[in-house]
């Protein structure tokens, strides 16, 4: 499979420079490569592959590899590591790294990541990503673990958008052992400058506590999808699907539902909540907003104790 890619990338090469600003007459897809300056992710428009999935992949990675001279770009998949090995089955797929790409700053590792899993999740029948090292689970640069990828995670656009990423530390809230009050812990992240802020800290909560500090518990299915997130005039409008109603262990209805709103209200310029689901307010809710709730939060040593007694 690599030395194919190796021989894709080349043809790939010469064609790109015949005709770097051809006219696409059939579908497209969109390949996405690291900034010269490793700041943002870079757009460039192809012809969608054909044949299988595992061609189409081959043919991605082949983009991924090589890149023009006359461009601007930097090649995700040439940035100093090799590609171990490629495994596709039943819509997965992942990319075996080797311990090079465990160099990467964290800020370049984000945008090698990003361009690397937006490209190929373009591929049919391509639905999530994982990408390891050395056999390994990718930790990121805030020591997490890098799971299966997939295409919400990721914001498309046709390149006119700055695509940066920093790095933030936000509060969130989530559940003792109990599920009947919060704890608050810190997450520090890069994230997508083109993500609203209060979006990744919804998308966080979602994703459950990392598993650094023991006693924290989720608060939210992780069945949950997020159908849209909005802010306005200090308010912001959070919209779930059904999952969210359903109740993860022996987590309160109260403790979700702040979990949320204590950690949204950490952010500046955010005064309120409204929770939607599927659009509208659940009748199991006692109002349409909600402010910040500290009288639930409890430390771990103060649930520690309450334990003991």
């Amino acid at each position: 499979m690599l030395a194919a890619l190796m021989l894709a990338a080349g043809l790939l090469l010469m064609l790109s420079a015949c005709g770097e600003t051809e006219r696409h007459e059939g579908p497209t897809v969109q390949v996405n490569y690291v900034s010269n300056t490793e700041t943002k992710v870079e757009i460039r428009e192809v012809d969608k592959p054909v044949g299988s999935t595992e061609e189409q992949i081959k043919i991605l990675m082949a983009y991924l590899s090589a890149v023009p001279e006359k461009l601007t770009y930097k090649a995700p998949l040439a940035m100093g590591f090799e590609v171990l090995g490629v495994e596709y089955q039943d819509g997965s797929l992942v990319l075996n790294m080797d311990e090079n790409y465990s160099k990467l700053s964290s800020t370049t590792e984000v945008l090698v990541r990003a361009a690397i899993v937006r490209t190929l999740l373009q591929a049919d029948g391509v639905n999530r990503v994982q990408i390891l090292v050395n056999g390994s689970t990718l930790i990121d640069g805030a020591g997490d673990s890098v799971n299966w990828m997939t295409a919400d995670q990721f914001i498309h656009n046709d390149g006119s958008e700055i695509n940066s990423y920093e790095q933030v530390r936000v509060k969130l809230y989530f559940a003792n052992e109990e599920g009947d009050r919060l704890i608050a812990a810190y997450r520090e992240k890069f994230y997508s400058t083109n993500t609203p802020l209060e979006r990744f800290v919804v998308d966080e909560i979602l994703s459950g506590p990392s598993g650094k500090i023991a006693g924290l518990y989720a608060t939210v299915s992780p069945d949950t999808k997020i159908l849209s997130v909005m802010s306005k005039d200090g308010i912001v409008y959070v919209n779930f699907d059904s999952n969210f109603l359903n109740v993860v262990g022996n987590v309160t209805t109260e403790v979700a539902i702040y979990s949320i709103v204590n950690s949204l209200t950490e952010l500046p310029n955010v005064h309120h909540v409204q929770i939607l689901v599927n659009g509208e307010i659940p009748d199991i809710f006692t109002q349409a907003t909600f402010e910040k709730n500290m009288d639930l939060v409890t430390t771990l040593e103060q649930t520690s104790e309450s334990a003991g007694q």
